[in-house]
């Protein structure tokens, strides 16, 4: 994996938030540990104007993104049960995707673009 970049959020830092109306049949409020991000998703982001908290929203609230049904129910699991948590989201028109992997064991969550894995 590329170097990593640590983001401002603490390790303990909560997003409130309501998940994406297509999961609120999955209330998640997942730990995200201390978050981190590869440069090239930090010059993504900036070059496509994206708010990395809407992001980290989306997935600390168990809207996986475009996660195949499989990876939703694995998701959903390990959200529960314990284990890595990988959510994908598109955030440029060109097809740009960007994942969000949090550890199993809740210490940090890491953006990311999937050429940087």
């Amino acid at each position: 994996m590329s170097n990593l970049c640590a983001l401002l959020l603490p390790p303990t830092h909560s997003l409130s938030t309501m998940p994406d109306s297509s999961q609120q049949s999955n209330p998640v409020s997942l730990p995200l540990g201390k978050i981190v991000a590869t440069q090239n998703a930090l010059n993504s982001f900036k070059d496509n104007h994206v708010l990395i908290l809407d992001l980290l929203r989306r997935h600390q609230s168990g809207d996986w993104g475009l996660v195949h049904e499989e990876g939703r129910a694995a998701n959903n699991e390990a959200a529960r049960l314990g284990g890595a948590i990988i959510s994908s989201y598109e955030i440029e028109l060109n097809g740009q995707i960007v994942w969000l992997i949090t550890e199993a064991d809740r210490s940090v969550t890491t953006l990311l673009l999937p050429d940087d894995y």
